[in-house]
């Protein structure tokens, strides 16, 4: 072999390994994308205003509603994991002040939109004579395409752990599939091959939502499983076509999955009856509270690990002087109310307030002085030296600028 021939095949050889190398390269860029977890969740955002693009109903009897929303200024999006929720402010007719509600995510995170799903509220069951959900009506009933609403976030301490080897089972009832279903559709783009099972309850098919959009999606996601539960079917309804199983979801129906996956994250999301009795018993069975995740939509769908209470050292007999500094006034807490914002409210102190759940940041007050706790982390990120009075109690004698 001449010198010429030699440089030659060094050079074809040289050449080569470097397409091997790029492409292998490129591969696992891809695969690192892929992999790569959610966004970090967003820092506390400002009011900004957004505009309804889209309405999409998403269950036949249409009692659910997606808006999708893009910003009035045009500016990027703040990032948000999925599973979290946006905080919304409107102004029904007739109403003295801004109505502010959260709502989940319902879809992955996109540059250009959000979606959200609000169901609409009726009276409760055994109270025909109560009024139906203000602000969920309203959207209903009145918000259309081209309208413009307040909104802040994204926030909220419920989303999707990203570790791709750790299955997921997500137990979902009602309305709460929606952040259900941002954490599939992103599970499915980022690691499809994760394990995930989603068990879904609901009435029955007149208000099975997003069940188009849920099936396309597991048939592409073959490590996807899913469980759909019906408390009532319809007379048209067929099982093992519209639903899986009858009743309601229990620990029975849960643990054999639960075996299946072994250690696994556990996301929960539902009515106060499905939250009251399955959060506990899964701590029950030995889910570690680390893996196990529940977003409650009110103070009473959420259960409270054991050895925490609401009372704060009031439980004692001891009282505790709560100091409302700009109402001039000094009261007593005695344990005896759920939080600091019915506490005020109980004696004539106005503390504005949303969703009173720790999730809006409505209520969100500045701590002067003293010592707070919360019976779990809000999901509101609450500014440093201010605190949540609907999901906390007081735990030393406090001042609040209120």
């Amino acid at each position: 072999m001449t010198a010429l021939q030699l440089l030659g095949y060094i050079g074809w050889a040289a050449l080569i390994q470097l397409v091997v190398w790029t492409a292998l390269g490129v591969w696992l860029g891809r695969r690192r994308a892929r992999l790569s977890p959610p966004p970090e969740p967003a820092a506390t955002a400002p009011w900004r205003e957004f505009r309804v693009v889209r309405r999409v109903l998403e269950d036949p009897e249409g009692s659910q509603c997606s808006f999708h929303l893009v910003p009035v200024d045009g500016q990027p999006l703040a990032d948000f994991r999925p599973g979290q929720f946006l905080t919304v402010s409107v102004v029904p007719p007739g109403a003295v002040r801004p109505v502010v509600r959260c709502y989940s995510l319902s879809d992955r995170p996109e540059p250009g939109q959000y979606r959200i799903t609000v169901k609409r509220v009726p009276p409760p069951p055994d109270r025909p004579d109560l009024p139906p959900g203000l602000c969920s009506g309203y959207f209903h009933d009145h918000v259309a395409v081209g309208d413009v609403i307040g909104v802040r976030g994204p926030s909220g301490a419920f989303f999707l752990d990203s570790d791709p080897g750790l299955p997921a089972l997500m137990i979902a009832g009602g309305v709460g599939v929606t952040p259900m279903v941002s954490m599939l559709r992103w599970q499915a783009r980022a690691a499809p091959e994760r394990p995930v099972h989603l068990v879904y309850a609901v009435q029955n098919s007149a208000v099975h939502a997003f069940r188009p959009e849920l099936q396309a999606l597991f048939r592409s996601c073959p490590a996807f499983h899913q469980t759909v539960v019906y408390a009532s079917p319809l007379p048209t309804d067929v099982r093992g076509r519209d639903h899986d199983r009858e009743g309601y979801v229990d620990l029975a129906l849960v643990q054999p999955i639960l075996q299946a996956l072994g250690r696994c994250a556990v996301y929960v999301c539902g009515p106060p009856r499905m939250m009251e009795g399955l959060v506990p018993a899964l701590r029950e069975v030995g889910v570690d509270e680390a893996d196990l995740h529940y977003e409650a939509f009110g103070p009473a769908s959420a259960p409270r690990p054991a050895g925490l209470s609401p009372d704060g050292a009031g439980a004692a007999g001891v009282t505790l002087p709560v100091r409302f500094l700009r109402s001039g006034r000094t009261l007593d807490w005695t344990g005896r109310s759920e939080n600091l914002l019915d506490f005020a409210e109980g004696a004539g102190v106005d503390i504005d307030s949303g969703c009173r759940a720790g999730h809006c940041g409505g209520c969100e007050t500045r701590l002067v002085s003293g010592e707070v706790r919360y019976a779990r982390p809000p999901a509101w990120e609450v500014a440093q030296d201010h605190c949540l009075p609907c999901v906390c109690v007081p735990v030393s004698a406090v001042e609040l600028d209120a």
